[in-house]
């Protein structure tokens, strides 16, 4: 593989390594906080900002006090009122402390390693970054090259742009209007904003003409559709951007529950399965329910589909196979196996992380609660845009699921998600590096 340029992101949770999986084809992937040769003193303050963000997470769950507690945390990465529009350039106190650090000497380990090698290539490869702190630290050690941060939520914090924006060179890929326009407000110059959408996998869209997207949009909206109460008012619009239907669907309906990286919400997930399991047992329904990387989630998710004494539907002991969990012990392996059950999702049930973007892929997204101020904004954006619905109460899925597939509510959203959302982004990110 041409190495094109150095793809960098975190892992910390899935959101920013989930964001340059797609890039995977203009070059390596590297972890800032976690690749070969990374000093001690750099990885420890990387570990302590992990640490820190998945316990403050997870303790967010207990009521009151992991309210009270995720709150305080919550401050520092506030993304203030668009509205009335002003300079908010003035820097805050998480970028001062980023910068501090940079003065001691982190992240220069990790430039100088990309300088050496791209003086090897004989060429300043452009340095794609899917979080800002590695992009600052490339400006900061003055790596030759270009650039670039990807931006993996519908709106954002100051947070995301550098301590001096009117005099960085620093690019942005931005996956939406809103973020666009809020980097001005923060003071980046606007030719070095590039409005390309997010990222999303190529194996779910296939080239430009996006011919496996709409082949798995068409096999969806006939389970989301059943009544066609959704295709009585919008037929001609399914036919015209979809091509004709098929008499059923290649599946049964299919509903895809992701837990976050730091594990939280998997109680979600059970409550899901319970509600549903009369379904389960008639193999009307399938439930996809996505561990990650953690083992942890994994045995839990097992531990309750034994209780609901419903493990023969998930070992595969009966001829379909009506509960599957997503698991895999190295990240590259987990999206490519996550990326393959969204083919056969209906619905994909998660707090609105990154994924929130998948609803350009025709997935209506049911939308639990989010964690933190640029979640609260991205389910603003796929509840505005029409993308998505905020679940009701898990213990009642039964009732309200079957009334929203019923009546259409779900096949209208993805067909908003597909129609209005930019599916796209990888090309034109790759067009423009």
């Amino acid at each position: 593989m041409e190495q094109k340029a150095w793809i960098v992101t975190v892992n910390m949770g899935y959101g920013h390594q989930r964001t340059a999986e797609p890039l995977h084809e203009l070059g390596k992937i590297i972890n800032a906080n976690d690749y070969e040769g990374i000093p001690e003193k750099d990885k420890t303050i990387w570990q302590s900002m992990r640490r820190s963000y998945e316990f403050i997470s997870r303790f967010s769950r207990i009521p009151v006090i992991g309210k009270a507690t995720f709150s305080i945390y919550d401050r520092f990465q506030k993304i203030f009122s668009f509205y009335p529009k002003r300079d908010l350039s003035k820097s805050n106190f998480t970028l001062e402390k980023i910068y501090s650090l940079f003065q001691k000497g982190w992240g220069r380990d990790l430039i100088e390693k990309l300088k050496v090698k791209s003086q090897k290539l004989k060429v300043n490869l452009p340095i794609i970054s899917t979080f800002f702190t590695p992009a600052f630290m490339a400006e900061y050690f003055n790596y030759p090259g270009q650039i670039f941060c990807v931006v993996c939520d519908a709106d954002i914090s100051r947070t995301w742009a550098p301590l001096k924006p009117k005099e960085s060179k620093i690019k942005y890929f931005a996956p939406t209007e809103r973020v666009t326009e809020r980097l001005k407000l923060y003071g980046v110059k606007p030719e070095n904003i590039f409005l390309t959408g997010y990222p999303l996998p190529l194996e779910n869209i296939g080239s430009e003409k996006m011919e496996i997207l709409k082949e798995d949009l068409r096999n969806r909206i006939l389970n989301l559709d059943p009544k066609k109460k959704y295709f009585e008012k919008y037929g001609s619009l399914v036919l015209e951007k979809l091509g004709s239907l098929s008499e059923k669907s290649d599946h049964p309906l299919t509903i895809l529950f992701s837990v976050g990286g730091a594990g939280v919400q998997k109680e979600i997930g059970v409550k899901i399965l319970k509600c549903l399991t009369p379904w389960v047992k008639e193999k009307k329904i399938k439930i996809v329910l996505s561990a990650g990387i953690r083992e942890n989630v994994k045995k839990y998710f097992e531990k309750n589909i034994k209780k609901l004494e419903l493990e023969e539907f998930y070992r595969g002991l009966t001829p379909v196979r009506s509960i599957e969990i997503i698991f895999e012990k190295d990240i590259e392996s987990y999206f490519q196996k996550f990326n393959l059950a969204l083919r056969k999702t209906d619905i994909l049930w998660t707090k609105p992380s990154e994924l929130s973007f998948y609803s350009a892929l025709g997935i209506p997204i049911i939308i639990s609660s989010p964690i933190g101020s640029q979640e609260e904004f991205n389910m603003r954006w796929l509840l505005k845009s029409g993308f998505g619905l905020s679940q009701e109460d898990s213990n009642y899925t039964k009732e309200w699921l079957f009334d929203w597939v019923n009546r259409g509510y779900l096949a209208e959203a993805a067909m908003e998600g597909f129609i209005k959302g930019e599916k796209l982004g990888t090309f034109k990110i790759s067009r423009i590096i």
